[in-house]
């Protein structure tokens, strides 16, 4: 309860923490803060369909209650840019305006392309922001960005200020101690927060509930390097196209054993080309060449990585397997 303000029935405005989407699942990620009339949103993804869902591209969390209440809107904010967590809002600004998005390099870049894709791009303003940035929204919420690691660069936990007390929103995070990207969990600042106390914790870690821990990113490198190694032909990678830490180590490699690496699949050449241009992916242009020129290179020479990890029927992984892509053949 709070003193600041009151709600139109005259009680004390209370603080609502409502997911529409994420919470026991994996994909559509939205989570809606709402004190006294004023909301803000936390991340809003969409998720895959599943082999029951025939004729369904994506799946997006019911989005009733933030239209309804679109005038309450302050803003949102973005932890980081996989599709779970990003991939729905071109669709919700179709039904209302954001006025303010902010999120990490990374993800506004990637963002940034789908809402001119969608033609929304005049239905927010985004701005992006750095470890321990503090940002504002209306009356009631101050939040601040806390660097965290996870599968995908530029990720971020947030501590949401409201009247009531201090919220910490994790994100998706994995603990990793030696990141690729040499960018550490802020865990001083997270100590920091709970010394002063913290209202609630919002955690969302892929495996939380199974004991041990996850290994380090950089703990795929050797055995990658050595399996690269051994491969007397062309070698197919496919990994998420943004596990940006997972494609440095790949091109990294390919690299240092002098192959030529052709990038299959739009998702993969959106993210490399953000992730390059950001600073993320640091990699000279040499290293790459299109799919029709690496047929004149010994097989040896050649690394193709591609998108399709998952066995997603349209990708280009399962195209390939199935004998179905146009211009790479399996030998």
């Amino acid at each position: 309860m709070s003193k600041n303000g009151s709600s139109s029935n005259g009680s004390a405005p209370t603080l609502k923490i409502i997911p529409l989407g994420g919470l026991h699942e994996i994909g559509k990620n939205t989570c809606v803060f709402e004190f006294d009339d004023e909301i803000i949103l936390v991340d809003a993804g969409l998720a895959f369909p599943t082999d029951g869902m025939h004729g369904v591209n994506i799946v997006l969390p019911d989005m009733t209650y933030l239209r309804e209440n679109c005038h309450k809107i302050k803003g949102m904010v973005v932890t980081h840019g996989h599709e779970d967590h990003i991939g729905g809002i071109a669709f919700h600004l179709k039904q209302f305006e954001i006025p303010v998005i902010y999120g990490p390099r990374l993800a506004m870049s990637l963002l940034e392309g789908k809402l001119e894709e969608a033609g929304v791009s005049d239905r927010t303003e985004l701005r992006t922001v750095g470890p321990r940035d503090v940002v504002r929204f209306g009356k009631y919420f101050v939040v601040e960005y806390i660097r965290n690691t996870h599968s995908m660069a530029d990720s971020f936990t947030v501590a949401i200020n409201t009247p009531v007390g201090v919220v910490i929103h994790t994100g998706d995070f994995k603990i990793d101690h030696t990141p690729v990207d040499g960018e550490h969990f802020d865990l001083q600042r997270l100590a920091e927060y709970g010394e002063k106390g913290v209202l609630c914790l919002i955690s969302d870690s892929t495996n939380a509930e199974v004991p041990g821990y996850t290994p380090s990113e950089r703990s795929v490198y050797p055995n990658l390097d050595r399996v690269f190694s051994q491969a007397a032909g062309r070698i197919l990678v496919t990994t998420f196209a943004s596990s940006v830490h997972r494609l440095n180590i790949i091109l990294d490699i390919a690299k240092k054993q002098g192959r030529t690496v052709a990038v299959v699949g739009r998702s993969m050449l959106n993210v490399i080309a953000h992730a390059r241009n950001l600073g993320y992916i640091k990699c000279e242009d040499s290293l790459f060449q299109p799919l029709h020129a690496i047929r004149s290179l010994p097989d040896e020479k050649v690394l193709i990585l591609t998108t399709g990890s998952q066995g997603e029927p349209m990708s280009a992984l399962t195209r390939i397997a199935n004998g179905e892509h146009r211009k790479i053949k399996i030998r």
